[in-house]
């Protein structure tokens, strides 16, 4: 079997999918993406593909080391996001070339469904206990909020106690067995972190995610040492070496997107490296059907595997949702707060390529907002 073809679709709401062809007719998808930059992504993806035409595509683990080592430069979200689309995509192919699920070639599921959370906004607080109550009678169990919008460096007391505030009435209105995350999506400095984090302590969060931006790595495990909070990070790391120091600084989950880091072949090996730290993996996954996908094949194959996220109803997802690209829905049915384990072969899905088509005529140009202070200064998004 050879690799004839590599396309890629711009489709809304913010989405790059990628389909590999081959000469036998199998046909599989990937999701190389770094929101805000589908164009840049796409453009390497074609790039590859001048390696990638008439290659064996079973050779998943060589192609993987050739794009991500053989250009000389290497990392980064652009090169690592096409490389994880194209991973999805080989896999996708092996698993129909078995005929089995993507779970079963990484050696056969640990667990029969799979924990997700829902999304309730939290950039402009409005009624966030209401919106974690409908979650919870939807039959969802955990949903994560961000924990403010621009933040000075170092803000008021306000800020912090707002926080703590909107995270006491969910958890008045939802009770002690639901699980509430909270998001600081780098917003946050060391200082306002350590400010913050002790009010949140005496509600119990699941977890606080991406404390601090990924620049300043190095200081996480201080700001792990200082909150009994459990500490998520990693949707901005690329790379199991991106992550050899955080997982060992302290935190208690994990978070590599399979669309950015290295995708399949990689976030296996982040998450076998996870494990010896007594770290749990909760992929990263605000995006589209195929990235999901590829996410709970990874999550079904980890024994640490915690929760995943999923971005059905998520505030980006302006025009298109998770499951307008797929010919049977019911394979991400949700019940009682779980997916259950997919039984297809590949990734597990079917994509509506007339549908693909027909969005990616139209395309999109959605870009990251840029948030900024009340004195005009550039503001951490």
């Amino acid at each position: 079997m050879k690799i004839t073809r590599l396309t890629t679709y711009l489709v809304a709401p913010r989405w790059c999918f990628l389909r590999i062809d081959t000469d036998e007719g199998i046909t599989g998808w990937g999701e190389p993406i770094v929101e805000g930059r589908a164009h840049t992504v796409a453009t390497a993806v074609d790039e590859m593909a001048d390696y990638l035409v008439g290659q064996d595509p079973l050779r998943i683990e060589e192609h993987w080391q050739v794009l991500s080592k053989g250009g000389f430069y290497r990392g980064g979200p652009v090169l690592s996001s096409a490389v994880a689309g194209i991973d999805q995509a080989l896999w996708d192919i092996a698993g129909k070339a078995f005929d089995v699920p993507v779970y079963q070639l990484l050696g056969g599921h640990v667990r029969d469904r799979m924990r997700i959370y829902g999304w309730i906004g939290g950039d402009r607080p409005d009624a966030v206990a209401e919106a974690a109550k409908k979650m919870q009678d939807q039959g969802l169990s955990a949903i994560k909020m961000n924990g403010g919008g621009e933040m000075r460096r170092v803000d008021t007391a306000g800020q912090s106690i707002a926080l703590a505030e909107r995270v006491a009435a969910i958890r008045e209105a939802c009770g002690p067995d639901f699980d509430i995350a909270i998001d600081f999506h780098g917003r946050f400095t060391v200082a306002m972190a350590r400010r913050t984090l002790p009010l949140l302590e005496p509600y119990l969060p699941f977890f606080v995610e991406e404390p601090l931006v990924p620049e300043m790595s190095d200081h996480i495990g201080e700001i792990c040492a200082s909150t009994s909070i459990p500490i998520a990070t990693g949707e901005r790391l690329f790379s199991r070496w991106d992550f050899k120091n955080v997982v060992g600084a302290g935190i208690a989950i994990a978070q590599p997107d399979l669309s950015h880091a290295g995708g399949i072949s990689e976030v296996r090996r982040i998450a076998s490296m996870a494990e010896t730290f007594d770290v749990a993996l909760a992929p990263h996954c605000p995006l589209g059907p195929i990235a999901l996908a590829a996410s709970l094949q990874v999550d079904f194959a980890s024994p640490n595997a915690l929760i995943q996220e999923q971005s059905l109803g998520i505030h980006y997802n302006q025009g298109s949702d998770l499951l307008d690209y797929l010919v049977d829905t019911s394979v991400f049915g949700f019940a009682d707060g779980y997916v259950a384990r997919p039984t297809g072969p590949g990734l597990g899905i079917e994509v509506d390529e007339k549908e693909v088509a027909r969005a990616a005529e139209v395309g999109h140009r959605w870009r990251t907002p840029t948030f900024r202070r009340d004195d005009g200064s550039l503001a951490e998004w």
